[in-house]
């Protein structure tokens, strides 16, 4: 898939199996459509783990770096559902980044997704921000594959902890995050295993520990189906 827009939010969490039921209802039948209600939203999906029974991952694409800050999303933060209030809780280990899309390549909706979060060393952001620009961009057209994505989480100046933030508790954020989708989870793995593997990436400008994901497609939404 080709990011859509300048912009994300990328978010990590888990629900426990019996929360699961109610969090698919709301977050495909309320959050969704409010979210894509708000301007400057373009897309939303939602990946399930495909080795984690508890783990989503959620992005929201957005149009410019400036809909983060603007009144109609802050004010959506700051004013839950009573549903939403409800199920904030049930989001376990948050880790939610802001981020300007430094590279998106490929096009489409795809079934299967990687996520890698990482971090550059000291003094070598460059040449490893040039190393992935290469990589990724080389990857998104090869077989089994359909989009490779660089964001940069890049927090607002003016940020401070949202209503929804408080009621869920501390936020985790990641630093730098690695897209890689496809239609085959089995090229998706092989890349993940290899060109973006951990030890391939620290040789590259890395620090150590990258953290890598792998997920399904649940849902996925834009502003032209709320209301469809």
């Amino acid at each position: 898939m080709s990011l859509l827009g300048k912009a994300a939010v990328a978010m990590w969490w888990s629900v426990r199996a019996e929360q699961r039921s109610e969090f698919g209802d709301w977050h495909s039948h309320e959050h969704f459509p409010e979210r894509m209600s708000i301007p400057g939203f373009r897309r939303g999906s939602r990946w399930t783990s495909a080795t984690d029974a508890e783990g989503f991952f959620v992005l929201y694409e957005l149009e410019h770096y400036g809909v983060l800050t603007s009144k109609g999303y802050l004010d959506r933060l700051n004013a839950p559902t009573p549903w939403s209030t409800k199920m904030m809780p049930h989001h376990l280990g948050m880790v939610r980044s802001q981020c300007r899309i430094a590279a998106s390549f490929g096009g489409g909706i795809a079934g299967a997704l990687a996520t890698i979060r990482l971090s550059p060393l000291n003094g070598r952001a460059a040449e490893l921000q040039a190393h992935l620009l290469d990589t990724l961009g080389a990857l998104a057209s090869k077989p089994g594959l359909t989009g490779a994505h660089l964001l940069l989480t890049d927090t607002p100046k003016t940020s401070s902890p949202t209503t929804e933030q408080q009621i869920r508790g501390n936020d985790g954020a990641a630093d730098w995050i690695i897209l890689v989708s496809g239609y085959d989870i089995d090229a998706v793995d092989a890349v993940i295993a290899g060109q973006l593997s951990p030890p391939s990436l620290q040789r590259a400008g890395a620090q150590d520990g990258p953290t890598p994901g792998r997920y399904r497609l649940a849902f996925t939404m834009t502003p032209n189906d709320v209301g469809a």
